[in-house]
């Protein structure tokens, strides 16, 4: 009967926002949401005005929510308005890989890193900080030993003989059954479920792409029946539907690699142009893309910054091409201390997070530019092609920025455009400057100036 419902509701409403979209999950008489957990957080930034930051819980000392707690403080004090936890949730032993993505219960709270009340004390205290928290949520698996798979076999996919299905490679998850409704409605409960009693902002959604896109529909039309709630949505997906299905955000997959690309040696300024535009394009109204120079996926299988960028100086300046081109910046935990090794993030990896006090402080200037200009966040964008600069001008109203960074490890001298010569203040320095025909730019140096 449920799997007929399901294919009456999909032939009814169709499968995507563009036509029409199944209904919000409405609770059965002898379901009740739970009671509201603390005051629904007032102060959750515009999408424009995000900085993210995302934790993974492993890296700090302890290795829990105790040990993030007490580095809050220090996160804020970056110029962070928006904290993502990587998954809170115990993890599956059957099968198991140790990834945090193998949940074993989506409402239940990893007993490694703490209990329900220290998660929410570390969610109270970055409210009282002045940060937003999301979650990170898996839509398109369990792990083989949650409860679902022996209590309800068919909100999986199976072959012909009723065997449950992994999901495509991954031999430590079990693929969920997106036809089945009343599984739909237990995932969509569940995300309810961590609003109220975690007193949570929103998620971040783990391999989107690789859920329908109706259901994303359900989902957030759903959780924005909450009322009391102002919600970000992150997802890992990079095919637009994502946007027209609810979330405000989305992964800059092409900009990573090419950006990438460009420190390598592999690639031209103007190639990461052509994939901003080309990027932006194909992204819907609202929607903007994480912009990143790493992330958790990317510091286990690419290493660190250090290397990726050609040591500290390169990493900064990638992220000011980054966090100024366009779109939310984020900040993965141990990238702003430098860290110099990979971090397999299935692993406990300590970070020493007194490293590198002077990346620390850049991270604090550039993160700070950032919020002062408007023309950062939201501007008209000016590319000035080069060989090896990449230099733009972003202006909103009489808001004026110019950014410039050599990306390679020799000095040049840039030939600056006629249009952006004269005078300038530096917004790392606050000192006026002016600039004439030609700028000397030492190895993996940036310039970012604002219109005297």
């Amino acid at each position: 009967m449920n799997t007929l419902f399901i294919m009456m509701m999909l032939a009814v409403f169709g499968c995507s926002k563009s036509k029409s979209v199944p209904p919000v999950v409405t609770p059965p008489a002898t379901y009740k949401d739970p009671a509201q957990y603390g005051t629904p957080f007032a102060n959750v930034p515009a999408t424009k005005d995000i900085v993210m930051y995302e934790i993974n819980e492993k890296t700090f000392t302890p290795a829990n929510f105790q040990g993030v707690d007490a580095r809050l403080d220090s996160i804020k004090a970056l110029g962070v308005n928006v904290i993502w936890l990587m998954p809170t949730y115990p993890i599956g032993v059957l099968k198991a890989s140790g990834s945090p993505y193998a949940v074993k219960d989506y409402e239940g709270v990893n007993a490694s890193f703490g209990t329900l009340d220290d998660l929410r004390a570390l969610v109270a205290k970055a409210h009282a900080l002045g940060m937003a928290v999301i979650l990170d949520w898996e839509a398109n698996d369990t792990s083989w030993d949650n409860a679902w798979i022996t209590a309800h076999p068919s909100w999986y996919m199976q072959d012909a003989s009723g065997n449950i299905q992994q999901l495509s490679t991954y031999s430590d998850v079990a693929a969920l059954n997106f036809n089945n409704f009343d599984m739909r409605t237990a995932l969509i409960r569940a995300m309810k479920y961590w609003v109220f009693t975690a007193n949570i902002d929103g998620y971040r959604c783990d391999f989107a792409d690789n859920s329908p896109t109706d259901f994303w529909t359900q989902a957030l039309d759903t959780l924005n029946t909450i009322s009391t709630h102002k919600l970000i949505y992150l997802a890992e997906g990079t095919k637009g539907t994502e946007i027209s299905s609810g979330f405000q955000i989305s992964y800059a997959f092409s900009y990573y690699s090419t950006l990438k690309s460009l420190y390598a040696g592999t690639t031209s300024p103007s190639g990461l142009f052509a994939t901003n535009t080309a990027e932006l394009a194909s992204l819907p109204s609202p929607g903007v893309k994480l912009r990143y120079i790493t992330n958790h996926d990317d510091a286990s299988s690419d290493g660190s910054t250090i290397n990726e960028y050609k040591g500290k100086q390169g990493a900064l300046s990638a992220f000011v091409i980054a966090t100024y081109m366009g779109g939310i910046p984020l900040i993965y935990d141990s990238q702003e201390v430098g860290y110099p090794s990979a971090i397999n993030f299935f692993n406990t990896v300590p970070v020493d997070y007194t490293a590198n006090p002077d990346m620390v402080a850049a991270y604090k200037k550039i993160l700070a530019f950032r919020a002062a200009h408007e023309a950062v966040k939201v501007g008209t964008l000016t590319p000035y092609t080069d060989a090896s600069v990449v230099a733009f001008e972003k202006k909103s109203g009489t808001d004026d920025v110019l950014i410039v960074v050599n990306t390679g490890n020799s000095t040049v001298n840039y030939a600056v455009p006629a249009g952006v010569q004269g005078s300038w203040i530096d917004g790392m320095s606050n000192t006026a400057t002016t600039l004439s025909s030609l700028l000397s730019l030492t190895p993996y140096q940036y310039v970012v100036l604002k219109k005297n």
